[in-house]
């Protein structure tokens, strides 16, 4: 697991985003983890967006992508406006036929250095809020749960309920 590299992902990079987002929904549906995502929902144009106005980070192990995680700077469908102290941690996805046991973990523990690098205090998510085993997941990585969203808007799809999660990652300013 040590051997993973991160980097910014790049242009020539979105044909494998969408596979790894279509393998992680295929994963979840063979998982009976259903109403979450589904295969073919975002294409490139949705991560040239994510690009334009957030970063998007690939793990890669022996030249193969093995993860990768987005990470805005504000997100206001879930959260509202909110002052600059926190990173919005989205679409965390596991190549599960390239990924050790762990990948997960690691890519949200450097997700969360990312943010506090940046010297925002909170990492922060939103995690659907019937997918019960994402959410054990989460707190079973130190996430507490903060709030509950209704109706957020969804890539081609309905609004959905989610719980707000978030982590402190750096230190919090008085008052705060």
């Amino acid at each position: 697991m040590n051997d993973l590299r991160f980097r910014l992902a790049e242009e020539a990079d979105l044909a494998a985003l969408v596979r790894l987002r279509d393998d992680a929904a295929r994963w979840m549906l063979a998982h009976g983890i259903t109403g979450q995502w589904q295969p073919g929902q975002l294409a490139e144009g949705d991560f040239r967006r994510v690009m334009e106005n957030g970063e998007i980070w690939l793990a890669e192990a022996d030249g193969r992508v093995a993860g990768a995680w987005e990470l805005w700077w504000e997100d206001e469908d879930a959260w509202g406006p909110q002052p600059p102290v926190a990173g919005y941690v989205h679409r965390l996805m596991v190549d599960r036929s390239n990924a050790r046991p762990g990948t997960g973990r690691l890519l949200l523990r450097t997700a969360e250095r990312r943010v506090a690098a940046a010297g925002r205090a909170f990492v922060r998510l939103d995690c659907l809020a019937g997918n019960a085993r994402l959410n054990s997941y989460y707190l079973g990585a130190g996430y507490r749960v903060v709030g509950h969203k209704a109706g957020k808007p969804q890539p081609g799809g309905v609004p959905k309920s989610f719980t707000l999660m978030e982590k402190i990652c750096g230190p919090v300013a008085e008052g705060e």
